[in-house]
C-alpha cells in the first residue's frame, strides 16, 4: 500500500470553509417536480462548508419552480428559460459558477449521506489527482437503494477499446483547470454528451476510483437515456471512433474496438465476447491504470496494485 495524503473525513465537524475546497454542483431541470425536492435536500443536508449549489431549469409548468424557490435562500444561483437539453443546461450552470471542484447530478439522482465531504477530502488530500469517480449505485424509482456495483480501475486505452463504458455521471468530480483545458459539454452529441466529455477528459489526465458512494443513479419511466439506449450506444460507437481515428500508432487498440463493436452487434456473441477478451483486456496491467483511493486510519491513501 502507497499512502499519500492528508486527514480526510474526520475533520469535517465545524470545518473551516477555507480548509474545504470550493465544490460547484449543477442540477439541470425540466418538469421534474415529482423527483426534485428530494434531490436538493440530499444536496443541502450535507452541510459541505464551501458549496455552491446551482440550479438551472428549462422553463418547467409542472410545479418545479415552487420546489426551487423554496430553496431560493440556500442556492448559490437559479435560473429557468428554455434551453437546448440537460448538457445545455449544465454549461450554463457551470457559466456562473467558481468552484475549483465541479460535479453536476441531474434532477432525479441523489448524493449519499456525507459525500461532498469525501469529494473534498479526496482533492485536497491530492493536489495531482483531476477527476474521480465513486463506486456506481443505483436507486428504484423511490429512491432506494437496488443496487452496489464492483469498483473498477479506469484507463483510457481499456475504455476507448470497449471496456466498460458506464462511468457514473452523478458519482464523477472534476478540477475547474481540467475542464478548462477539455472544454464543456459538447451539446451537439445529444443523449452522450457526458461520455464524449469523459473521452476529452481522459485526453489530459487520469481517472481515479473512489472506493465510496458518492451518488445514486434513479431508475425511472421517464429516464431519457433507458428510453433510447440503443441510440445512446450507436453514438458512443460513433465518438469513439472518431477519438481513435485522431489517435496514431494504436492499430491493435482500433482492431480490439472494431472487433468488440461487431461482436456487441452479433446476437448470441455479445455476452461470449465480453466475457473472454474484454475479461483478458482487464487483466493485463496498463500503464495508464491509476491506483484506487481509500480511507484508511484517518487518511485518504492510494493503493497500488
Amino acid at each position: 500500500m502507497h499512502v499519500d495524503g492528508s486527514a480526510g473525513p474526520k475533520r469535517e465537524r465545524g470545518a473551516d470553509p477555507w480548509v474545504w475546497p470550493r465544490i460547484s454542483l449543477v442540477t439541470p431541470v425540466f418538469n421534474s417536480a415529482y423527483y426534485l425536492e428530494a434531490t436538493i435536500r440530499s444536496v443541502l443536508s450535507q452541510a459541505y462548508p464551501s458549496l455552491e449549489y446551482i440550479i438551472i431549469d428549462g422553463g418547467s409548468t409542472d410545479g418545479t419552480l415552487d420546489i426551487i424557490r423554496k430553496y431560493e435562500s440556500q442556492l448559490h444561483a437559479w435560473m429557468s428559460e428554455p434551453d437546448r437539453g440537460t448538457y445545455d443546461a449544465v454549461n450554463k450552470g457551470f457559466a456562473r459558477a467558481s468552484g475549483e471542484i465541479m460535479g453536476w447530478i441531474n434532477a432525479s439522482d441523489l448524493l449519499h449521506v456525507r459525500s461532498l465531504f469525501t469529494v473534498g477530502g479526496v482533492f485536497r488530500a491530492f493536489p495531482q489527482v483531476e477527476w474521480t469517480t465513486g463506486r456506481p449505485t443505483t436507486l428504484h424509482e423511490d429512491g432506494t437503494a437496488a443496487s452496489i456495483l464492483n469498483l473498477r480501475r479506469w484507463s483510457r486505452y481499456r475504455f476507448l477499446a470497449g471496456d466498460n463504458r458506464y462511468i457514473q455521471q452523478e458519482s464523477t468530480f472534476w478540477r475547474r483547470s481540467l475542464w478548462e483545458r477539455a472544454g464543456g459539454l459538447d451539446i451537439s452529441w445529444g443523449l452522450a454528451g457526458d461520455f464524449e466529455l469523459w473521452v476529452r477528459f481522459f485526453r489530459y489526465a487520469k481517472l481515479y476510483a473512489v472506493d465510496a458512494l458518492i451518488a445514486g443513479y434513479r431508475s425511472h419511466a421517464d429516464s431519457q437515456s433507458l428510453q433510447n439506449l440503443d441510440k445512446c450506444h450507436r453514438i458512443q460507437e460513433e465518438i469513439v471512433e472518431k477519438e481513435l481515428a485522431s489517435l496514431a500508432g494504436a492499430k491493435h487498440l482500433k482492431l480490439c474496438h472494431a472487433l468488440t463493436a461487431r461482436a456487441r452487434r452479433t446476437p448470441g456473441l455479445s455476452k461470449a465476447w465480453t466475457k473472454l477478451a474484454i475479461g483478458m483486456l482487464r487483466s493485463l496491467p496498463g500503464a495508464d491504470l491509476p491506483p484506487v483511493i481509500r480511507y484508511c486510519n484517518d487518511q485518504w491513501v492510494m493503493e497500488k496494485r
